[in-house]
């Protein structure tokens, strides 16, 4: 292969990451749901024709969607047979390369001048996917089935017409059916569009050149984070997380990690980590491996991302563990949170090694809430899914960001208006979670309050987060950040906090119950005593600390009164 020019090489480079922006951005303008639309949870990605290996995905998609769609891209190539243009095909299935149930992925082969070329591909988080409770987030699920339909890869669309008769048994499954057939026909059109820009990049540049150019993209990626990776010291390296119970039983479940650097090779070994656990806090393989590769990339911002970003990063199968859920074991917390407690320990593990580019733990929890009922005015059906921020860790050079978006995502939390105007509900507040960040030299961001009042009708409310027992971890003497708590007051009859503390399921409310959340501050950094002291006061005065919380986790404050 003769060697590309480098302006050229850049300019389809740049090409096939649009290609990707514009399905993302047809895709969330489209959609019906505001999980998609507003919240962003979705992504969209270009894949190789036989390996399913990433090509590109968009600026806009989840992080944890790029190794999670490679998977799934895979079992579609495995088990297509005679693809031919139009055709898309769905899976959810956990077990063939996915995540949880409502991230429903649509694989579309792509064909150039008579010849496959690529595969492209979009997840989209539906907001219910049937299963126990509205929304699919069952906290107490002990089986797969309990937690919505499983979808293997069908054809969905034949060459270009959509099945009706597939299409009717998915709808039949599935709580408010006659509102998915927007989500649905937006997933499809995001690859349309795809098709269309990919079609307009190859017959500017050709084939042959656009497929040399990919191949030499994936090179110098993997080049680039081999380069990253040996700037590290050669040693073992072991980092922790917790997560706060699977929902069904009442006992942490703990993440062992062991980074093991070696020239120019990361090799990650969680064969310590908790046996399989009853409840839906198990990770399947595919969502397992990309947290890790989602973790090294926050690492490391800089390298482009495709299948050569990963060669360099070994990871041992846990088989044995909770990390790999096999069939019938339920995940529909996998992807939301176990994903976030991975990357912490992979960043509990590096930041001896690296001190000075790594950080505290983030608030590393989605916060989702499902809230399914009946509007009585609007006499129809509907599920809410609430997802939110929280704090990020301190770093070496400053304090960690408040209310940022999840460690997995690029997802923020729907805008207020928008789920007043769509669901029978009052938001009394949306706040700072004052005092959650973690004491440190660098503290560490904070978490939000808010209150969901139901305005009328009955509802039921689901949660999985985590966090609840034990707050992000701060980093080289700094101190944890706050925890996460829920509480269902009810008018009239008290409060109720879950058994689980983070997980529950089930909740029945009725018109002016509310539901009050707080997410996790981030972790501090560094010793709270190496603090500024008018740094301290600063956050005093900003209502950050109460005079007593900053006494209590800063000596300089102390000293000063």
């Amino acid at each position: 292969m003769s060697k590309l020019d480098p302006v050229t090489l850049v300019v389809i480079q740049n090409g096939l990451q649009q290609v990707c922006n514009e399905m993302d951005l047809a895709f969330c303008r489209a959609a019906f749901s505001p999980v998609i639309s507003e919240a962003l949870d979705r992504s969209d990605g270009i894949y190789h024709r036989d390996t399913g290996e990433l090509i590109a995905q968009g600026d806009l998609g989840l992080p944890v969607f790029v190794g999670t769609m490679q998977f799934s891209t895979q079992a579609v190539i495995e088990r297509a047979r005679n693809p031919k243009p139009g055709d898309i095909y769905i899976v959810n299935d956990p077990y063939m390369g996915g995540t949880h149930l409502m991230d429903v992925k649509f694989v579309k082969p792509f064909f150039y001048q008579g010849k496959l070329f690529s595969w492209l591909a979009n997840t989209g988080h539906w907001p219910d996917t049937g299963g126990m409770v509205p929304g699919g987030f069952s906290a107490n699920a002990t089986e797969v089935e309990q937690e919505g339909l499983r979808l293997p890869p069908v054809k969905l669309y034949k060459q270009g017409v959509l099945d009706e008769e597939i299409l009717s048994i998915i709808l039949s499954n599935i709580r408010i059916a006659d509102q998915r057939i927007g989500d649905i026909k937006a997933q499809a059109a995001a690859l349309s569009i795809g098709e269309k820009r990919l079609t307009a990049l190859l017959d500017r540049y050709g084939a042959d050149v656009v497929e040399a150019a990919i191949a030499e993209l994936k090179a110098r990626a993997a080049q680039q984070m081999r380069a990253r990776i040996r700037a590290i010291p050669d040693g073992v390296y072991r980092g922790s997380a917790v997560v706060d119970s699977d929902g069904v039983v009442d006992e942490p479940l703990h993440i062992a990690m062991c980074v093991t650097k070696s020239g120019d090779e990361l090799h990650f070994d969680m064969s310590g980590s908790s046996p399989p656990c009853q409840g839906p806090m198990n990770s399947v393989l595919a969502t397992t491996k990309s947290s890790i590769y989602l973790a090294v990339k926050h690492i490391f911002p800089d390298v482009p991302i495709n299948a050569g970003t990963f060669e360099p990063l070994k990871i041992t199968d846990p088989e044995g563990t909770f990390l790999y859920a096999k069939y019938p074991r339920p995940v529909s917390g996998c992807a939301a949170e176990v994903s976030q407690r991975i990357a912490e320990a992979v960043f509990n593990a590096l930041v001896q090694a690296m001190p000075d580019q790594l950080f505290a733990a983030p608030a590393g929890t989605s916060g989702n809430l499902a809230l399914g009922g009946f509007d009585p005015e609007r006499n129809r059906a509907y599920v809410m899914y609430v997802i939110s921020g929280g704090g990020y860790g301190g770093w070496f050079a400053g304090d960690g960001l408040t209310n940022g978006c999840s460690t997995i995502g690029i997802s923020k939390t729907t805008p207020i208006e928008v789920m007043e105007q769509y669901y029978p509900v009052l938001f009394e507040e949306y706040s700072l979670h004052e005092g959650s960040g973690g004491a440190g030299k660098y503290r560490g961001g904070f978490g939000v309050n808010y209150t969901i009042r139901l305005r009328r009708g009955e509802a039921r409310a689901s949660m999985v987060m985590d966090h609840g027992r034990s707050g992000p971890r701060g980093v080289l003497g700094g101190e944890d950040g706050g925890l996460n708590t829920v509480a269902i007051e009810r008018a009239g009859s008290g409060q109720y906090v879950p058994p689980h503390l983070s997980k529950d399921q089930d909740i029945a409310i009725k018109a002016g119950d509310r539901v009050r959340v707080s997410t996790p501050g981030g972790g501090g950094y560094g010793n709270p005593a190496e603090r500024d002291a008018a740094l301290i006061e600063r956050d005093i005065l900003r209502g950050y600390y109460t005079r007593e919380q900053a006494n209590r986790r800063f000596p300089k404050a102390a000293a000063a009164e």
